[in-house]
């Protein structure tokens, strides 16, 4: 839902454990990025640093992020993963640095799109929230900084690049979000979705082409018909199917549309879906959330620091702050599984009241090797338009 539906791209899942353009064409360049503003320990200058040792510490961190005095972020929308609380807990916390957020609607590919663009301008984005394999492919083009957050080491193995271009941040489950004020028997697995009661009802948020969320919908439903992370095409057909016999509409569900009654269900991550749900009191929309029995899918998204960051170290304090206990429970907050939760589990510094909150899952999920994911991501952009028109 929301039209934060456009932004991200497929993404890789989360541990087992853990689960519980912008369009700068034709910009002109303005002032050139200041990645060797501030200071850093032994001359390090910000751009360059690889972990906060480089600025001796956080109080070093601090001084050079205050110098710079901004932040530039994009793609993140105010209640998606409750970035709208993050956003202002960072400004509260750094008074001293001002945020530039743009375009919180955006794709992940609209975020590399302004990384390139944007190249040397002090309007480029200082980090990205991004879908995995755009995490992947933006550290393949070398877009992005090595940096090795203080909590580096309880990332575990398989959610971060090894030299710290990108690492996952937080994640979630595909979900069945319903109406049951317009919809009597809310639909709790993709096999109900194609009974005749729920015609011209069902949703994505957004086009799985472009969306993670849609992406991850399709995924999930190729998962819940024989089909597996290597073959994405059941879960193509299955939307087909819900196509032709009237069920599925092409309109991209937003928490307007719900409101209205045009999107009564909307499948999208679980922590959207429940958030909306908070959302929705009081305005005559009573929205349940299942997470499907048959078709058990979850995915993490990315952060990444831009290499040529305009606010080098505002971008690193911001990492920092995101991977620290408090940004990691604001995520929980806002029914995101933060990728620390397993840890912060452990040694007690999780909301507990934040996780009891959580949706409820059963089964274990799956997760795609990178070649799968490409694989999956092909198939869509080959047949999807032709399944559904």
């Amino acid at each position: 839902m929301l039209s934060s539906s456009a932004r991200r791209g497929a993404a890789v899942l989360l541990g087992v454990a853990v689960l519980t353009t912008l369009s700068a064409c034709g910009a002109a360049p303005d002032q050139q990025n200041a990645g060797s503003t501030g200071d850093a320990k032994k001359g390090v200058q910000p751009g360059a640093a690889a972990s906060l040792a480089d600025f001796g510490d956080l109080k070093g961190l601090v001084a050079a992020a205050e110098k710079e005095g901004r932040l530039n972020v994009i793609a993140l929308p105010a209640d998606w993963a409750n970035y709208g609380e993050i956003l202002k807990a960072f400004q509260a916390k750094y008074p001293k640095i001002q945020i530039n957020s743009e375009n919180p609607d955006a794709a992940s590919a609209d975020e590399i799109a302004a990384v390139k663009s944007r190249k040397g301008q002090m309007r480029a984005p200082d980090v990205l929230d991004l879908g995995i394999a755009f995490a992947r492919s933006g550290a393949g083009e070398n877009l992005f900084a090595p940096y090795k957050v203080t909590a580096w080491d309880n990332i575990p193995a398989g959610q971060k690049d090894a030299d710290g271009r990108w690492y996952n941040d937080y994640g979630g489950y595909i979900s069945i979000g319903c109406d049951a004020a317009r919809v009597p028997n809310c639909p709790k697995t993709f096999a109900d979705l194609l009974k005749p009661e729920y015609k011209g009802k069902v949703a994505l948020n957004g086009n799985p082409t472009k969306s993670g969320s849609a992406f991850g919908g399709v995924y999930a439903a190729a998962l819940a018909n024989k089909g597996s992370f290597g073959d994405i095409q059941p879960g193509i057909d299955f939307f087909g199917q819900l196509k032709k016999n009237g069920n599925f509409i092409p309109v991209e569900s937003t928490p307007a549309t719900v409101e209205k009654g045009e999107t009564p269900i909307s499948i999208d991550w679980d922590y959207l879906n429940a958030g909306y749900a908070d959302q929705f009191k009081g305005k005559g929309v009573d929205w349940k959330v299942a997470v499907p029995t048959d078709g058990v899918y979850a995915q993490y998204y990315s952060q990444a620091v831009n290499k040529d960051a305009p606010n080098p170290a505002a971008a690193r304090l911001w990492m920092e702050f995101l991977y620290s206990a408090e940004g990691q429970n604001l995520w929980l907050k806002g029914y995101a599984r933060p990728v620390l939760l397993p840890v912060m589990t452990q040694d007690g510094s999780a909301d507990k009241a934040a996780v009891e909150k959580l949706p409820k899952v059963q089964g274990t999920p799956s997760f795609p090797a990178s070649a799968e994911l490409d694989k999956a991501k092909a198939t869509l952009a080959e047949k999807w338009d032709k399944a559904l028109s």
